[in-house]
C-alpha cells in the first residue's frame, strides 16, 4: 500500500470517527437529559418517602447538617470512580488510596509537630501535610494508570491489586491500629464553616465544578469520552491512549486523597480501612448518575444528583437502628444490580427503536 493510499485510509477512518462522535454527542445529550429527568423523579420520590417514614426526624436541621458533612467523603470517591468508568475502566482502589494518603500525611504531621510548635507553625504544617496527601493520591493514581496503559493489566485486576497494596501499606504504617493524637487545629480547619456553609461542602462543590468543566469543556474531557467510546479510533486520530488513561487515574487519585483529608479531619484519626463500605456505594452512585460501565458517556451532574439520593437513603437507614450492617450491604448491592439492569433495558429499547 502506498503512502498516499494509506493516508487516505487513515483520513477516512478519522473522518468516520468524527461523524460517529458527533452523532454520539447528540445521542448522549438526549440520554443525559432523560437520565437526569429520571433522577429528579427518583430524588423526589425518595425525599417524599423519607418524610413519610420519619417525618420531623428527617426534616430536622441537625439531620440535614449531618448529611451535608457526610456526603463529600464518598461523593468525591463516586466522582473518581465515575471518571474511571468514563474511559471504559474502573478504579476499585480509591477508598484505600484515600486512607493511605491520609496515613502518610498524618505520619508527617505527627513527626513534625511538637508541643513547642506555634499556632502559625502548626497551620503551615497542616497545609504541607494536605499537599503531601494530594501528592500521594496522584502517585497512586499514576501507578494505576501505568499498570493499565503500559503493562496492559485490565483495570479491574490492576486496581484490585493496588487496593490490597494500598491497604497493606497503610496497615504497616499504622501498625494495624487507629492513628490519632493530631493537633486540634486539624479538626478546626475541616470543621470550619464559611457564612454558615461547612468548608468540606465548599471543597466538594469546587471539585464538582472543576471536574464538570474538565469533562465537558476541555480537550482532555473530550479525549476521555472518545477513548471510552472507541480506544482504537483515538489512536488513529493521533491521540496517546496511555496519556489519557494515566491522566484520568491521576485525577481519580487526587479526588481520593481529598476525600481522605476530609475523613481524616472529621474523625481526627486515620486507619487503613476507613470507609471500607464506600466502594460499593461509590460504584452505585456513578452508575445511577448515568456513567455507562461500557465507557464513553455520562455527566458529573447526574452523579451529584445520585449522591444526594443515596445520602437520603443512607440517612433513612441510619434512623432504623434495628437494620443490621449486613442488610444495608444487601440494599446497596440490590440497588446496583437494579440500576444496571434498568439501564441495560433502556439501552436495548433505544437500540431497537434506532
Amino acid at each position: 500500500m502506498d503512502a498516499a493510499h494509506g493516508d487516505g485510509l487513515v483520513g477516512a477512518v478519522v473522518d468516520g470517527f468524527s461523524m460517529n462522535k458527533n452523532s454520539l454527542q447528540k445521542k448522549n445529550c438526549l440520554t443525559k437529559d432523560r437520565n437526569f429527568t429520571r433522577l429528579l423523579i427518583v430524588f423526589t420520590v425518595v425525599f417524599v418517602l423519607c418524610v413519610l417514614l420519619r417525618g420531623r426526624a428527617f426534616l430536622n436541621m441537625g439531620n440535614f447538617a449531618s448529611m451535608v458533612k457526610q456526603l463529600p467523603e464518598y461523593g468525591l470517591l463516586a466522582i473518581a470512580i465515575g471518571l474511571a468508568l468514563l474511559i471504559g475502566g474502573i478504579d476499585l482502589s480509591v477508598v484505600y488510596l484515600a486512607n493511605l494518603s491520609a496515613v502518610i500525611a498524618g505520619k508527617f504531621l505527627l513527626f513534625t509537630v511538637h508541643e513547642s510548635s506555634s499556632q502559625a507553625a502548626i497551620i503551615g504544617l497542616l497545609f504541607l501535610s494536605f499537599t503531601l496527601c494530594i501528592m500521594t493520591g496522584a502517585v497512586g493514581g499514576l501507578l494505576n494508570g501505568l499498570l493499565i496503559s503500559k503493562i496492559g493489566i485490565p483495570a479491574m485486576l490492576a486496581t484490585l491489586g493496588t487496593q490490597s497494596l494500598f491497604w497493606g501499606l497503610a496497615v504497616v504504617l499504622t501498625g494495624g491500629s487507629t492513628m490519632s493524637g493530631f493537633p486540634a487545629q486539624l479538626a478546626s480547619l475541616i470543621g470550619y464553616s464559611f457564612l454558615g456553609i461547612p468548608i468540606i461542602l465548599l471543597i466538594f462543590l469546587a471539585c464538582v465544578l472543576a471536574i464538570a468543566f474538565l469533562v465537558s469543556k476541555t480537550v482532555l474531557g473530550r479525549q476521555m469520552k472518545m477513548y471510552g467510546t472507541n480506544n482504537r479510533a483515538t489512536v488513529l486520530s493521533g491521540l496517546s491512549n496511555p496519556k489519557i488513561v494515566i491522566a484520568t487515574h491521576m485525577l481519580c487519585g487526587i479526588l481520593a486523597s481529598i476525600s481522605g483529608i476530609i475523613m481524616w479531619g472529621r474523625y481526627s484519626s486515620v486507619k487503613a480501612d476507613n470507609g471500607a463500605a464506600y466502594t460499593m456505594q461509590a460504584i452505585l452512585i456513578a452508575v445511577m448518575g448515568g456513567i455507562s460501565p461500557m465507557g464513553g458517556k455520562g455527566s458529573i451532574g447526574g452523579i451529584v444528583l445520585a449522591i444526594f439520593i443515596i445520602q437520603m437513603i443512607s440517612s433513612l437507614l441510619n434512623m432504623f437502628n434495628s437494620i443490621p450492617t449486613a442488610f444495608r450491604q444487601i440494599i446497596w448491592g440490590g440497588l446496583l444490580l437494579f440500576v444496571m439492569i434498568f439501564n441495560y433495558l433502556v439501552e436495548q429499547k433505544r437500540a431497537n427503536k434506532s
